[in-house]
């Protein structure tokens, strides 16, 4: 395959499976409130969703590290299948509580299969075939296109659910089947070996990929204030995609308003395809992806200060589309700055790692802010977690100041970047291999925050 065959497959795919995905991201919280649960159970269940991806991230990355990425996304398509009929379920048979937190924990397992494997496949198969551009344009461009999937998915998931609210989920699972086939055919990996793994060896592996995630990852100091960035600004949006629907709809009057959910949905879409477009025209000039991500931050951090300070409902849907693009702009350059300075054999493993630090910070951030929209309200969630957000500025910061090679976009006659981003210090001082990487989403991490 060409490079440029090799990344038409994966907008294909990751696309179909941010489609699929996104049918019920419009309408997740007004489902769980029609099953019966109350809104800070809503925020229980989806805790337990981010608790699952915390658990999973390392031994799923094992998988792909191991059997191969082509196997982790099949197995992420058929446990997502499993666990979406299971939401499903519990709806019709007035399951509780408990019923959505087991089938919330499935979902994580699902993604977390999902995260780092195709995007590890992506540039794993780029490397091997000689691609020599620019890391920022593949994913923005990816996520232009699961941004318009999931505009498709969520506006059609909202229209779908005024007739009934179960229908969004179980077209979901169709859909996933739909892509476990399309993958099945279409994603082989190419320059990768997978490996055998047996039962007992997945100790083993565990053990291997958590000390390579702290060797590669943890200790090097530029991978070390991305984590801790997203340990804050993941873990907030986790709630703040969730907590916005029933918000929205008190602001706008109706609380049984379902379509308005699949509108702001669809308007979360767009406003992140906008902030993926703004990342193509700057990466055409010479630059710093430090500047970049501290601009958007900040500009994410103010319209997420202002979606809790706004009284009405078009200020507050105003301000959170601002917020998105900004995050939608901030996520393929942190995702070059990462498989820049990321070593080829132990790619999805750290990137998993990676992940994991972002869930982790959605437990916490969850936690403390369900009680915060509880007992105060949801407005002055958005306040306090937007102003938490805010302790990212000093660590992009201080990142700046390192100077890394992978800082810098530079443009010039024979500069190849991306892959061909050899002998960076961050990946020689461990005595490491080339570069190459891991995943939503998205997204990206941004697509990956709405995931249940």
């Amino acid at each position: 395959m060409t490079p440029r065959e090799i990344t038409r497959s994966y907008y294909w795919i990751a696309g179909l499976y941010t489609l699929s995905a996104s049918l019920i991201w419009g309408v997740n919280t007004l489902f769980l409130l029609d099953a019966g649960l109350n809104i800070g159970q809503v925020f229980i269940a989806n805790a337990f969703y981010t608790v699952g991806t915390v658990l999973f991230e390392i031994p799923t990355g094992v998988v792909a590290d191991t059997l191969g990425r082509r196997v982790s996304f099949l197995l992420s398509a058929a446990v997502l299948v499993v666990a979406t009929l299971g939401y499903v379920a519990g709806s019709l048979i007035d399951a509780g509580l408990l019923w959505f937190m087991v089938f919330s924990v499935f979902l994580g397992l699902g993604f977390t299969f999902y995260s780092g494997a195709v995007e590890a496949w992506l540039v794993d198969a780029l490397d091997a075939t000689g691609y020599e551009g620019e890391l920022d344009n593949v994913f923005a461009r990816s996520a232009q296109i699961t941004g318009a999937a999931m505009l498709i998915g969520s506006v059609g998931g909202g229209l779908i659910g005024t007739i009934n609210i179960v229908i969004p989920f179980a077209a979901r699972a169709a859909m996933l089947a739909m892509v476990f086939v399309v993958a099945f055919h279409m994603m082989h990996d190419i320059g990768y070996e997978p490996k055998p793994l047996t039962l007992q060896k997945i100790p083993v592996e565990m053990r291997r990929l958590a000390a390579d995630s702290v060797r590669f990852g943890w200790t090097q100091p530029q991978l070390r204030m991305l984590m801790l960035v997203a340990f804050i600004q993941y873990g907030f949006m986790g709630w703040a995609f969730y907590a916005w629907q029933p918000y929205f709809l008190e602001l706008f009057g109706d609380p049984d308003a379902v379509w308005i959910a699949g509108l702001v949905t669809a308007g979360l879409s767009l406003s992140t395809i906008v902030g993926n477009v703004f990342v193509d025209w700057y990466t055409r000039h010479d630059g710093r992806r430090t500047t970049f991500m501290i601009g958007a931050l900040a500009v994410f951090i103010m319209a997420m200060v202002g979606v809790g300070l706004a009284n009405s409902f078009l200020l507050a849907v105003g301000l959170l589309l601002l917020g998105m693009a900004a995050a939608g702009a901030m996520g393929p350059v942190r995702q070059s700055y990462i498989h820049h300075v990321i070593p080829a054999e132990q790619r999805a493993s750290v990137l998993s790692v990676d992940s994991m630090f972002a869930s982790g910070g959605g437990i916490l951030l969850q936690s403390g802010l369900c009680q915060v929209a509880l007992n105060i309200g949801i407005g002055p969630g958005y306040i306090i977690g937007g102003g938490l957000t805010a302790l990212g500025l000093p660590l992009l910061a201080a990142l700046r100041g390192m100077n890394g090679e992978a800082d810098f976009i530079v443009r010039e006659p024979g500069h190849t970047g991306g892959l061909a981003a050899q002998g960076l210090p961050a990946v020689t001082a461990v005595d490491a291999k080339p570069c190459a990487q891991h995943d939503p989403p998205g997204a990206g991490e941004v697509a990956e925050a709405p995931a249940a």
